[in-house]
């Protein structure tokens, strides 16, 4: 897929003839979370989870009925779309403006990099929960980091720096120790 090319959902078979198609999921989330079913004739429980786990939003296996495909394809869709559709988000004093990418602190344009505004963005998805370090990899950069826990020390650090108050004492990001973080409201 090159970066020009955007499809609205990306249907993989896991038996290509020249690569691996777990490779192929794990090289499209690198890129994008445009929703995406397998199709296969395997049907281990363990080649589903690992598929799953590697960013596939469905699964499934040959032989199978054209009505059920047509049917996960228009849950994908439909999925794909609620989340297009929340405009602003609204969290404490922050607005989330998710299809524009901005976000505002008390009506001021909080200016972050693109990784940090997929950072901000998914804890403000996530309001209240603990967000292990393994999910915001996987979220952020990708199934291919999750082994790499500085990347969320070094980008929650600038973030903080970018909307918190005093950073050094956090009040909306908050470190839940050896395990992740969490944004809290008021």
């Amino acid at each position: 897929m090159s970066g020009t090319e955007r499809p609205e959902l990306i249907i993989l078979d896991l038996g290509l003839p020249d690569m691996e198609g777990l490779e192929v999921l794990r090289e499209i989330r690198k890129q994008s979370r445009t929703p995406v079913i397998i199709l296969s004739v395997r049907s281990a429980e363990a080649d589903i989870v690992d598929c799953l786990n590697s960013g596939a939003d469905d699964f499934l296996v040959k032989p199978f009925r054209t009505g059920e495909l047509l049917a996960r394809i228009q849950t994908a869709l439909r999925h794909r779309s609620l989340v297009q559709t929340t405009e602003v988000l609204t969290v404490g004093t922050f607005s989330v403006d998710l299809p524009g990418r901005v976000v505002k602190k008390n009506g001021n344009v909080v200016k972050l990099t693109a990784t940090e505004f997929s950072l901000f963005s998914l804890f403000v998805q996530n309001v209240g929960r603990v967000l292990t370090h393994r999910y915001i990899l996987e979220n952020v950069w990708g199934p291919t980091f999750v082994e790499e826990t500085q990347y969320t020390r070094v980008y929650i650090g600038q973030l903080r720096k970018k909307i918190e108050d005093d950073p050094t004492n956090p009040r909306w990001i908050v470190t839940e120790s050896g395990v992740g973080y969490r944004f809290q409201t008021e």
